[in-house]
């Protein structure tokens, strides 16, 4: 399983790649497309998904019995992870040194990303015969393209004593080197960045309208830890939710239940949820209420509201592992460690959905899989983040939990997890899809 998630993480450079990595193991496994634009026709125990904006993508495998009657058993988690974005007219020209313009995207640890290979990956906009539907199309590098140097010690001797960083100045990536002559040229025929894309897609330049384009580090996913107990990648939060999650949909969906099965990837998680693929926007409740029309013979909008009073939702979205050198920044009582078992989040201001119901799932989901279980609260004296439960409890009045694997080092350039904790998080969530 450890080696498969870490083929999926370096084959999902960035939300968009990561969302056509899963819809190409969905389509392997025999689920439907679904296009918004169309009316369903839906049959028990048929697979479908449907994506939103490339970015997001919702999965289910419909029940046995209408959700009316049986619910929805909904596993949530996101696509995006802090990096930078390339801004349009990118190239700053100085001396011979192409920089690359960036804009920060989520609040990522920025000292993580100096000095590392860097490529690019996203979307590409072209000119279409229709102004009203660009060709879209992806785009991944797959090689070091860029890098960030740091500066030299000699020149800021307090470096090792906190650095305040300006992503304007100091987390510029370098491009490469170019004699002016060959960079005008390049200006000429649209930039060295549209350069680059055209060459990668086969097309010139001029037809590129508008791009989306990602940094990544281009270091492999793999194991560490002297018993190759742990695995280190970006991007690890979230998209190792959103792996087990598709693993255990994929296990799980060979056999019927009543409840129709659902996995729900949102994108820009990061930066707040407030789009129309984020889980601010009411992108899954309008799939969930289409899923129960097409499902409800002779049904009204009245089965919808019974489906969600019969549902429950794990919010799956990484969580902070005790840190052997910083003790004190943890809870006293409930602060996981990395190697034992996934993590129940709870928060007394309700910045998470779990509540002791919610929780109570959880655990007898993790005892019937055999799988340990441990809690996560903030230190009373730190403010603590959000995630997706009680964002989409905004559109949903849905019953459910916030859960995660413990991890090092979130929102860094690379980030670090347990093997074993990703299967057990994966048998739990396949309990959960198998009932």
């Amino acid at each position: 399983m450890i080696d498969q998630l870490l083929k999926w993480m370096d084959s999902s450079t960035c939300n968009l790649m990561a969302v056509d990595t899963i819809r190409r193991e969905l389509d392997k496994a025999g689920f439907e497309e679904l296009k918004p634009e169309n009316r369903w026709e839906l049959k028990p125990s048929g697979r479908y998904y449907m994506t939103k904006n490339g970015s997001a993508i919702f999965a289910f495998v419909a029940g046995t019995e209408p959700p009316s009657g049986a619910g929805f058993n909904i596993i949530a988690s996101h696509s995006d992870s802090p990096t930078f974005k390339v801004k349009p007219n990118a190239e700053i020209y100085t001396e011979g040194i192409v920089k690359l313009n960036v804009e920060k995207y989520g609040g990522g640890i920025l000292y993580t990303w100096f000095d590392r290979p860097l490529s690019m990956s996203g979307r590409v906009a072209l000119r279409s015969d229709n102004p009203l539907q660009p060709e879209i199309r992806l785009v991944d590098l797959r090689k070091p393209v860029c890098t960030i140097p740091h500066l030299a010690i000699h020149f800021n001797r307090a470096v090792n004593e906190g650095n305040p960083l300006s992503v304007q100045t100091d987390m510029l990536p370098v491009l490469g080197v170019y004699s002016k002559d060959d960079y005008e040229a390049l200006q000429k025929a649209g930039g060295v960045v549209k350069s680059l894309l055209g060459a990668e897609l086969g097309v010139e330049p001029d037809r590129i309208l508008d791009y989306e384009l990602n940094l990544y580090p281009t270091e492999p996913a793999s194991r560490c830890g002297v018993h190759g107990e742990l695995f280190q990648s970006g991007r690890i939060d979230d998209l190792s939710m959103a792996f087990a999650s598709l693993r255990a949909l994929l296990d799980a969906c060979g056999t019927d239940t009543a409840a129709t099965r659902v996995m729900a990837v949102f994108d820009n998680e990061e930066t707040g949820s407030g789009t129309k693929q984020g889980a601010h926007s009411p992108v899954l409740a309008n799939m969930l209420e289409r899923v129960t029309t097409a499902l409800t013979p002779k049904g009204d909008r009245e089965d919808f509201h019974c489906a969600i009073s019969r549902s429950f939702m794990i919010s799956a979205d990484d969580a902070h592992a005790w840190h052997p050198n910083y003790s004190s920044k943890y809870d006293p009582t409930n602060h996981p460690q990395i190697c034992c078992g996934p993590v129940v989040k709870i928060n007394a201001n309700c910045k998470y959905m779990t509540d002791a119901d919610g929780s109570a799932v959880f655990r007898n989901l993790c005892e019937k899989a055999g799988v340990p279980c441990q809690y996560f609260v903030n230190h009373s004296d730190v403010a603590g983040g959000s995630t997706l439960g009680n964002i989409l409890t905004g559109q949903l009045d849905i019953r459910g939990v916030d859960v995660g694997n413990p991890i090092w080092a979130m929102h860094s350039a690379r980030e670090t997890a347990s093997c074993a904790d990703h299967e057990w998080m994966t048998a739990a969530m396949k309990a959960f899809f198998s009932l």
